[in-house]
């Protein structure tokens, strides 16, 4: 393999849509680690993936009835974030370049995705955290 064929970005299939069918697909590939249409994914990484993503989601859903403690939540966010970029790496390894709302993607390094999963998974989690402390489910 040559350098040439290890830095050949695959970028999503909607690079270059716009207007709702470019924010749906932003959404979607956020939202959705493994490969869609035309990017080639390990079905092995896949279905352990799948299977990691249900127990976090349990995980978030138990903690909304009161039955799992903060630090539990904490642990499986972290390990669905480490599994993440592993998925990523291999099924969607592009990262943009510029502004968010830009169309200019690169070949994501190791740190790139581990960065990228990272400040995504803060948000998300933040925002689970804040609902459900705001509703008064988890205390902080």
């Amino acid at each position: 393999m040559t350098i040439a064929d290890r830095n050949e970005l695959r970028q999503p299939a909607y690079g270059s849509a716009t207007g709702a069918r470019w924010l749906a697909a932003e959404l979607w590939d956020h939202l959705w680690p493994w490969a869609g249409r035309g990017q080639p994914a390990r079905k092995a990484i896949q279905g352990a993936g799948f299977a990691l993503a249900i127990a976090a989601t349990v995980a978030w859903v138990m903690a909304a009835l009161g039955r799992l403690e903060a630090g539990a939540i904490i642990g499986w966010w972290f390990g669905w974030s480490v599994f993440e970029v592993i998925v990523r790496l291999d099924a969607k390894p592009y990262v943009k370049e510029g502004p968010w709302w830009g169309h200019l993607y690169r070949r994501a390094t190791t740190m790139d995705m581990i960065c990228y999963v990272s400040f995504k998974n803060l948000l998300i989690g933040a925002a689970l955290f804040i609902g459900l402390r705001t509703l008064g489910i988890v205390q902080v």
